[in-house]
């Protein structure tokens, strides 16, 4: 099945639009590996919805956004903050290694 997600760069900013669902993540990432370079910040304001695979691609996009000394995220998509809460996952989608039930 073929995904309607987009992405497209932009001054630094990478932007991502349509569904991040499993579909997204294998036709996204070839492309995506390739092209992030420098970036900054991510746009995910015009992202309709995210399930766990598109989170794993978020989480992956974001952890080399900080490692560029960036990390900006602008948009919380449908399912994003469920999605973040039930992986432990701060706002800008790093790992929080609290213990659960704390």
């Amino acid at each position: 099945m073929a995904s309607d997600a987009t992405c497209r760069i932009e001054n630094g900013t990478l932007h991502l639009a349509g569904a991040l669902d499993r579909a997204a993540v294998v036709e996204l990432w070839p492309q995506l590996a390739r092209a992030l370079g420098p970036l900054r910040q991510l746009d995910l304001q015009a992202v309709e919805r995210v399930d766990s695979a598109g989170l794993a691609l978020l989480g992956e996009i974001a952890a080399r956004l900080r490692a560029n000394g960036g990390g900006a995220i602008t948009g919380t998509p449908p399912g994003l903050d469920e999605l973040r809460a039930a992986y432990r996952l701060l706002p800008d989608l790093d790992f929080n290694a609290s213990p659960a039930g704390r």
